[in-house]
């Protein structure tokens, strides 16, 4: 158990990186007809409610996320896009995931959930970019003799 605590940021990040790509690439399917296109057969109209935005949140937010940019944010607006798409599509169908066809859209939603309240691990962007803000501030670590 060392070990793993000793990677956790790292298996994080990569947690991160692997589920921004699948959902950024969800979102790329269905957007653009590649990848085997959108599961729903039809590519959906620019601005058609709710396909087309939720493709859009889909590549955009999966790809922030991916990047390790604003993560805790576009990962709770892609958290929160999967659970409407559970309980709007696939809730009315039956009562539980696997009946109702709706288990990416769980396991989608519950794996962003974490990614917001764990942050994005290693390898992010975004600390690259707060890092340099620091230092150009004058901000850098100090090191002291005790």
């Amino acid at each position: 158990m060392e070990l793993l605590d000793r990677y956790r940021d790292h298996v994080l990040g990569l947690y991160r990186i692997v589920v921004g790509l699948l959902f950024a690439c969800h979102g790329a399917a269905t957007l653009f007809n590649v990848l085997g296109g959108p599961h729903g057969g039809q590519v959906p109209g620019v601005g058609q409610w709710p396909a087309w935005w939720a493709a859009v949140i889909q590549l955009v937010g999966g790809g922030l996320v991916m990047l390790g940019v604003g993560t805790r944010v576009a990962a709770v607006l892609c958290s929160g896009s999967m659970a409407y798409a559970y309980f709007v599509k696939h809730q009315a169908d039956a009562l539980f995931p696997i009946q109702n066809g709706g288990e990416a859209a769980a396991m989608f939603c519950w794996a962003f959930l974490l990614i917001a309240a764990l942050g994005p691990g290693a390898w992010a962007l975004g600390s690259l970019f707060a890092r340099t803000a620091r230092a150009g501030r004058g901000e850098g670590v100090r090191v002291t003799a005790a």
